[in-house]
């Protein structure tokens, strides 16, 4: 009988980028079916809680929270250097400094949301809302502060918005570590067999895009906020990378030290764990 995966990705274009080869059955799914549904990141992070998704796209936050129950693919993540989530604002030089000041963030669970608690710390009022919200309500002037992710990372400057800071760009010059955005998670009960061919179809997929970089765009402009073609490859340029092919050494070490920072803010004591031996092919 076929094992039938309910699959959860997101819409942002590394995800489309990545996936398209999986989507289209441009790859061997290895004797699975998959049942596909693409969503924002922070409902993606949220159906997880509620255990909707046997494999799924989340935060790297919202997997710290949820390691028990899940465990993280080797493929299919973003990180690395210069891919950090802005902290922006609609007033030049002003910093989040009141309590009556209030920061737009783009879902509790998003590692964007846990980097601004990490820096910024009780100093604003703060409010979760899809990430495609934030920039149109700061140039309307309804929040002091934004914390901008995916395309918006390279379309927030023509829009008079101010940088108060880069959260990736202190991250990395605190850890010295590539800054873990989000990656692929697989429920345990799955069993060992199974996420082995789901980890090598993903993997197969990610490599499909990397050798046909120009096949994907179509998939890309049907989910992306933004459809300039130049946009949306930078996006796949800086999101999409060796780590994205398998996490290695380097990737565990940064899923490791965000795992015990975000232990010193909400009290979590499980690491994330990732699946297989950085050394071996599950294929």
């Amino acid at each position: 009988m076929t094992q039938t995966i309910r699959l959860g990705i997101s819409t942002c274009p590394n995800d489309t980028f990545a996936f398209h080869g999986l989507m289209k059955r441009h790859v061997d799914w290895r004797g699975l079916k998959f049942e596909i549904e693409l969503l924002d990141i922070q409902e993606l992070n949220s159906h997880l809680f509620n255990k909707r998704f046997d494999v799924a796209k989340a935060s790297f936050h919202a997997a710290i929270l949820l390691a028990n129950k899940y465990i993280v693919l080797p493929s299919g993540s973003a990180l690395g250097f210069g891919v950090g989530p802005l902290l922006l604002s609609n007033i030049c030089d002003i910093y989040p400094t009141k309590c009556e000041q209030l920061t737009l963030c783009p879902g509790e669970q998003t590692t964007a949301t846990l980097l601004y608690d990490m820096f910024y710390p009780d100093v604003t009022r703060v409010e979760q809302v899809v990430f495609s919200e934030i920039m149109p309500r700061l140039i309307r002037r309804e929040a002091d502060f934004g914390v901008c992710i995916h395309e918006g990372r390279f379309t927030w400057e023509p829009s008079g918005l101010y940088l108060v800071e880069d959260l990736g760009a202190r991250w990395e010059t605190e850890t010295k570590c590539p800054l873990p955005l989000g990656g692929i998670l697989a429920k345990r009960s799955l069993g060992h067999d199974v996420i082995c061919r789901v980890q090598s179809v993903i993997r197969d997929s990610v490599l499909h895009g990397l050798a046909n970089p120009e096949e994907p765009l179509a998939t890309m402009r049907a989910y992306a906020q933004e459809f300039d073609d130049t946009v949306l490859m930078k996006h796949v340029a800086l999101y999409v990378n060796d780590w994205t092919v398998d996490l290695g050494e380097v990737g565990r070490k940064s899923l490791k030290e965000l795992s015990r920072r975000a232990h010193l803010i909400n009290g979590t004591q499980t690491d994330l764990e990732v699946f297989g031996d950085p050394k071996s092919d599950c294929s």
